[in-house]
């Protein structure tokens, strides 16, 4: 009866590839096979998404070396874009995906609009403070003039394109809501091919293009999200779940749009802490100079590519468990996160080896300079260690996200990305004071937090999700 009654829901009609995620039940078929069918396409999408930024990189590197450390510190800036963006995906995904779990199939479509105006609205507040503050944060970094001018070149650009970024995310939300992480990856997969030719001809020009340096990397990306926001709209028009859509359902509703709010704010609130750890790293690290700042960042970039199966661990159990959880099937909620932890510690360990054995050849793509790949060696190497523990951190945010608790992801990042790194500098300077001495610090730190962090999900699942 169930499956009859989500066939009613969707429709039968021309299911092709694209539209195979929609065959896909939630709530009935086999953990482990969803989680992969569900996760692989999301990690591969964002595998391109985290190459886009590797491809800015290898051209800032391109540039100069303060280019790269521009770069690097302007990511904590740019990062607010980011914490909008999740914010809105995962506010979006988790109140569609409930929706579609409790077979209401009136608020699949107010809340797909809704979050396409929450979007709009904040793309605006994201723009005046990115464009107004961006400059005094690369001070507070100890950035040089040249620093600062460089980095604000690129995040000008990125900031007066932010609707873009927002626009993109909010209409993924319905897809992703679905279980549909193939189409966006698609998207990605164009975008990163898109950036690859467009990086090198708005950076140094070509015919009637001037050469724009920093500035050019930026208009690559904008050009690259404007594609990637048409395409994604043609899918949603033609999507059979937005039957009956009409242009009141995209009528600011304070109701609903208070309910994405509550549901996005606390996400994007801790991932804004991110960017504030981010800040206070990249403010200790300044202390050894921009080389040490450039080595630090292009390591960072590379580091991503290899958390891609973990970020799609926690897209697949935000979908997962949000359908279970409004389709009250609690069993399947813990089984699914456990099934992820599993997954994700095993992939990572094998992650942690082959980065940390590659750890120099790795940065040596980005720069030629032995200071700043000694610098980035460094870092990679300690950081491949804290890799088998960053499954716990990434799908229990997911988990409280799904169950409708995001102000716990909101003080999970807030302890890790906030707090954390304080005490961590003051234990490194206590220890040596040393760029290597940090990083061990920032090592010890995690692995406590994490261990403390999966002790604390299962007490919850035991008390609240099993009474």
């Amino acid at each position: 009866m169930l499956k009859n009654q989500e066939k009613s829901i969707y429709s039968k009609k021309n299911l092709t590839e694209d539209k195979l995620s929609k065959s896909l039940n939630l709530t009935k078929d086999p953990i482990g096979p969803l989680l992969k069918k569900i996760a692989i396409p999301a990690s591969v999408g964002t595998l391109f998404q985290t190459l886009f930024n590797i491809v800015d990189t290898f051209f800032a590197g391109k540039i100069s070396p303060e280019a790269l450390s521009a770069l690097a510190k302007s990511f904590p800036i740019y990062f607010i874009i980011i914490a909008a963006c999740v914010g809105v995906t995962v506010g979006g995904t988790s109140l569609i995906a409930s929706s579609i779990g409790e077979k209401n199939k009136k608020n699949v479509l107010i809340y797909f609009g809704q979050t396409i105006i929450f979007g709009i609205i904040l793309s605006a507040i994201i723009t005046f403070i990115g464009l107004y503050y961006a400059s005094d944060i690369f001070f507070m970094m100890g950035s040089t003039n040249e620093v600062v001018n460089l980095g604000l070149q690129y995040t000008d650009v990125i900031f007066f394109g932010s609707i873009v970024f927002i626009s993109v995310v909010a209409l993924n939300s319905l897809l992703h809501a679905e279980g549909d992480t193939k189409t966006f990856r698609n998207v990605l997969i164009l975008s990163f091919v898109l950036n690859i030719f467009l990086n090198p001809l708005f950076i140094f020009g070509y015919g009637f293009i001037p050469a724009m340096g920093m500035m050019g990397i930026g208009v690559a990306t904008i050009i690259s999200q404007i594609v990637a926001f048409f395409i994604l709209l043609a899918k949603i028009m033609r999507s059979s779940s937005l039957k009956g859509i009409s242009i009141k359902n995209f009528l600011p509703n304070s109701f609903y749009l208070s309910k994405i709010f509550f549901q996005s704010a606390p996400i994007s609130a801790a991932l804004f802490m991110i960017s504030i750890g981010n800040l206070i790293i990249l403010w200790y690290i300044s202390i050894f100079g921009e080389f040490a700042t450039a080595g630090y960042g292009s390591a960072t970039r590379f580091e991503q590519i290899l958390l891609l199966p973990v970020l799609g661990l926690n897209t697949a159990i935000i979908s997962i468990v949000a359908q279970n959880f409004g389709a009250k099937k609690f069993l399947r909620v813990e089984q699914s996160y456990f099934y992820a932890i599993f997954y994700g510690f095993t992939i990572m360990v094998v992650a942690g080896i082959i980065i940390f054995l590659s750890a120099d050849k790795i940065v040596s793509i980005f720069t030629n300079n032995i200071v700043v790949i000694n610098y980035g060696t460094t870092y990679l190497k300690i950081s491949a260690l804290i890799f088998p523990a960053f499954p716990i951190y990434f799908i229990s945010n997911g988990f409280f996200m799904a169950i409708k608790k995001s102000h716990y992801s909101m003080f999970l990042n807030i302890i890790r990305n906030v707090l954390l790194p304080i005490p961590t500098i003051y234990f490194a300077n206590f220890i040596g004071g040393t760029y290597k001495t940090f990083f061990w610090s920032y090592c010890i730190f995690n692995w406590i937090f994490m261990i403390s962090l999966l002790l604390f999900v299962i007490f919850y699942i035991k008390k609240f999700l099993q009474s």
